[in-house]
């Protein structure tokens, strides 16, 4: 039997089992969880600090080699599909830049040639030549190694992949076999750490057949493996994709949306100075989201500054595409940032402070 008084101290320690996570994902004792997060917040006030860090999203293609079955994007599904000129991602580029975001994010669909390669790395070399001081950050999925080298050599020096699962049998179960490799996952994974990249990860809440332990496993997956960024959120069906049958049977939003803010503090508390983002997906569910987030323990904001005439064919999830201008993604920021006595860090990369920890090269201002 755990004593409550002492539970958190454990984990904060990394003297916990997968126990000791089970008590805060399977309890629903609202004091429990709200001493929970303020703990978890303390630790986030300590470790890194009050600053939010903006991360300018710029969503480069929807199309996708792929064709996993939760997401809006995936192959197979008869949607509009864009490519993003390279004017027009540098017009991005240059907005984020004029409004003092010291980072952007460049996210697609998963696409593996030459081509796309090459394409990349010369819209790297563009904005590293013009904007030597933004951050980079890439999420184009799986790669090989001499291609993420080629992205890291040409200024991209953070890139997430996300294992959605770390449960081998359900990886494969969310998956087809053009996409199910779940070694192959993780053998990018290495190779990304292994490149030098500040490595980030991360996984869904709510899936088809998950189970509490299956999430414990998940954030004990992101503690072994040492990860530099979180990027995580609730699971959430979109009707164009094969898990949206399951719809009606999945944990309701409430409760999705508790157990997403459970596994932000309990990955703040063990994994103190890393990298949290507040996700889109949980903003989706909870018009607060991007609030209890952080007060949950998260430290990363990412304002979508994709062009209004692309943003509607990224639509990963049913309600993605929710409409937010630019300017008022930012003032929207500002005001929860005020409204819980925390600042903006304008003008500054926010690169994790885990990453040089463990021994890599300080990129952040």
């Amino acid at each position: 039997m755990l004593d409550t008084t002492n539970i958190i101290s454990d984990i904060r320690d990394n003297k916990f089992s997968k126990e000791h996570l089970l008590f805060f994902l399977n309890t629903d004792n609202k004091k429990i969880i709200s001493s929970l997060f303020n703990f978890a917040y303390n630790i986030k006030k300590e470790h890194v600090g009050i600053n939010i860090y903006l991360r300018a999203l710029i969503e480069i293609s929807n199309i996708c080699d792929k064709n996993c079955l939760y997401c809006g994007i995936r192959h197979d599904n008869n949607i509009k599909r864009y490519i993003i000129n390279d004017d027009d991602v540098l017009n991005a580029v240059k907005f984020a830049h004029d409004e003092d975001i010291g980072s952007i994010v460049l996210q697609s669909g998963e696409i593996a040639n030459d081509s796309y390669t090459n394409r990349i790395v010369r819209l790297l070399d563009k904005i590293k030549s013009k904007y030597p001081n933004l951050g980079i950050t890439l999420s184009l999925g799986e790669q090989s190694f001499s291609t993420y080298k080629k992205f890291f050599d040409a200024g991209a020096k953070r890139y997430l992949l996300r294992i959605e699962t770390s449960n081998r049998d359900l990886f494969k179960y969310i998956h087809t076999k053009s996409c199910d490799d779940y070694e192959k996952r993780l053998e990018c994974l290495y190779m990304l750490k292994e490149i030098g990249y500040h490595t980030g990860s991360g996984f869904m809440v709510g899936l088809p057949n998950q189970s509490m332990e299956n999430i414990a496993d998940d954030i004990i997956f992101m503690f072994n493996f040492n990860i530099d960024m979180l990027g995580f959120g609730p699971f959430i069906p979109h009707k164009d994709t094969p898990l949206y049958k399951f719809k009606g049977s999945i944990i309701d939003i409430d409760r999705r949306v508790e157990l997403t803010l459970i596994v932000t503090s309990l990955m703040r508390i063990i994994m103190k100075d890393i990298n949290i983002a507040a996700s889109t997906a949980l903003e989706t569910l909870d018009e607060d989201g991007k609030k209890h987030a952080l007060l949950s323990g998260a430290n990363i904001i990412m304002p979508n500054v994709t062009d209004d005439s692309y943003r509607y064919g990224y639509n990963l999830y049913e309600g993605k595409t929710k409409h937010v201008t630019y300017k008022k993604a930012l003032q929207s920021i500002d005001k929860i940032a005020l409204s819980i006595g925390e600042s903006v860090g304008y003008g500054l990369q926010g690169d994790s402070k885990h990453y040089v920890k463990r021994g890599g090269k300080k990129h952040w201002q």
